[in-house]
């Protein structure tokens, strides 16, 4: 099976999911989108209004603000590669409950193992806490790499929270950098 036979087969069964709650209130659940050759994999908390309109991750506010961030270190994002913890919108966008991350995590796990990306970028404390480890704080721990399974991950702030405290937009940055950096590193190594 192909990459594009293998992540079309996924998608299909996301869409058709009804492991938890969320799926009774979604307009579109959203899969992901991006490069299934990308280096690197973008992974937010869950879709907002937008997200569960159109269907696709990222195309909100945050979304834009993303997009700008990715330009600022050169890369598009059909380069890379962009998806939730949980592919279905939390009411008023709130947080997922526990059981509807894990109800969601086998997918992201599907969907890394097609991908096979160089870097893991978890945008927020949701992302991090669920992929890097459960004692992350996203104010303490942004802009520390860590490892598992051989994979750089990165936490850093969710776009939408460089939308609410502009302060913070000097420390993603910082993180944007680290993670051109990594990235020519790995690029230079192959």
């Amino acid at each position: 099976m192909t990459k594009n036979e293998a992540m079309k087969a996924l998608s299909e069964e996301i869409f058709s999911c009804t492991g938890c709650q969320l799926c009774k209130k979604r307009k579109k659940a959203v899969p992901g989108e991006g490069s299934l050759m990308a280096r690197i994999m973008f992974i937010g908390e869950g879709p907002g209004h937008d997200e569960d309109v159109t269907g696709r991750p990222f195309v909100g506010p945050a979304g834009q603000l993303l997009t700008k961030m990715l330009a600022s270190i050169g890369l598009t994002r059909e380069e890379v590669y962009i998806c939730n913890i949980v592919k279905c919108r939390p009411p008023e966008n709130r947080i997922p409950f526990s059981e509807e991350a894990e109800a969601c995590l086998p997918f992201l796990r599907r969907q890394f193992a097609i991908i096979r990306p160089k870097i893991v970028v978890c945008l927020g404390a949701t992302a991090a806490r669920y992929i890097i480890d459960n004692d992350i704080r996203i104010t303490r721990d942004r802009g520390k790499w860590y490892e598992k399974g051989g994979i750089p991950m990165i936490p850093t702030y969710h776009p939408s929270a460089l939308l609410r405290d502009e302060s913070k937009k000097k420390e993603a940055w910082e993180d944007l950098k680290q993670i051109k950096k990594r990235l020519e590193d790995i690029t230079e190594n192959e």
